[in-house]
């Protein structure tokens, strides 16, 4: 935890107060709170500051803010990924919004197993964003959608996504062009399963406006290609 994300409604008197459990375990815990420390928090959805922390009980830390810090930027990108193994979805949601992604979209494709979509992880989700927002020290969280159809998808609602300056790239191993490196406009970017998008799939893709594109001709996992990918785009040249 690098920042500590408070809800709004904790900082509408003079001093600011944490009471979550989990919070509070840890700056217990791992960090071992008192009374004068300076602290980093964030108001969800709102601007990042430090703060001194003026008093400290079993079931509550007082803060006094300080001054007002930068929140980091979001990086310009809709990441699309076709829905993951339950436990892979811990992991890529919180590693997404770690990373900054601006938008995020769970979308059903032919590998997907149907039974992904019952998955209680779905309803935890929230949880798994603020997880990412404290390990980055941001506050705003990312828009997660949800699309359970994929040629509607494809067909209806992928193109609006699109512009001359912000294309889509689908990752694709067995693609003929490179992924792009470094580059300065926003984009969307799509990653299918682990056993990636089928021929028809990438070929409707590819009818509708995405550029598929390609890492290199080994099979990567979900996760990792996300970093991957997103490492190389945004990296600096």
């Amino acid at each position: 935890m690098n920042i500590v994300l408070l809800d709004p409604r904790q900082t509408e008197s003079e001093l600011w107060s944490i009471t979550s459990k989990r919070q509070l375990e840890h700056l217990k815990q791992h960090i071992d709170i008192q009374v004068g420390n300076t602290l980093k928090v964030g108001i969800r959805e709102g601007l990042r500051y430090s703060t001194e922390v003026v008093e400290v009980t079993e079931q509550i830390v007082k803060l006094k803010p300080i001054q007002i810090e930068p929140v980091p930027a979001k990086l310009p990108v809709t990441l699309i990924v076709a829905m993951p193994r339950p436990k892979v979805l811990r992991r890529l949601i919180m590693d997404s919004v770690t990373l900054g992604v601006e938008n995020i979209i769970l979308l059903h494709s032919y590998r997907v197993d149907k039974s992904y979509w019952q998955s209680p992880f779905l309803q935890q989700l929230d949880q798994y964003v603020t997880l990412g927002l404290e390990q980055a020290g941001d506050t705003v969280a990312p828009k997660i959608e949800i699309y359970k159809r994929f040629k509607p998808f494809v067909e209806d609602v992928l193109p609006s996504l699109m512009t001359a300056e912000k294309p889509a790239y689908v990752a694709h191993p067995y693609a003929q062009s490179k992924m792009p490196f470094a580059i300065e406009h926003a984009c969307t970017l799509l990653i299918g399963p682990e056993g990636g998008f089928i021929p028809y799939e990438i070929d409707l893709l590819v009818k509708n406006g995405c550029q598929a594109v390609s890492l290199g001709n080994r099979i990567i996992r979900t996760e990792t290609v996300i970093a991957y990918s997103l490492g190389r785009l945004f990296g600096v040249s």
